[in-house]
């Protein structure tokens, strides 16, 4: 599995983002998506994930409630729809895929994406 995170800029304080993450390979919606971030000097964290059929997600406390991770299968994406964001929002954005996967571990998943900066300006 192959996969591309999109979607990052610069955005005010307040403003709201739509992260993609395009996967390759036929067999994508067998595969459960988290989405981390990695802020400068900090390490990498879990933002949150959806499972295969999108029946189960989770959030990390800090985005809960203004992030939305959602799926579509038929077009082997995964999307974090981010609102309310915050400066302290500002990092790169991966997305990794794993059959099962360890949700908040960042050790937990087989597959990566190349991440997508998200600026948030105060």
């Amino acid at each position: 599995v192959q996969l591309q995170a999109s979607g990052g800029g610069l955005v005010q304080a307040g403003g709201s983002l739509r992260l993609s993450c395009a996967a390759s390979g036929r067999t994508f919606s067998s595969y459960g998506v988290g989405w981390f971030r990695q802020a400068p000097g900090k390490e990498r964290e879990f933002v949150g994930g959806i499972g295969w059929s999108s029946s189960t997600t989770y959030y990390a406390d800090s985005v809960k409630g203004r992030f939305t991770i959602s799926r579509d299968n038929a077009k082997n994406t995964v999307y974090l729809q981010m609102n309310s964001l915050k400066p302290e929002d500002t990092a790169v954005y991966y997305c990794a895929a794993d059959k099962t996967p360890r949700w908040g571990v960042v050790a937990g998943y087989d597959y990566w994406g190349q991440g997508t900066l998200v600026t948030v300006s105060s």
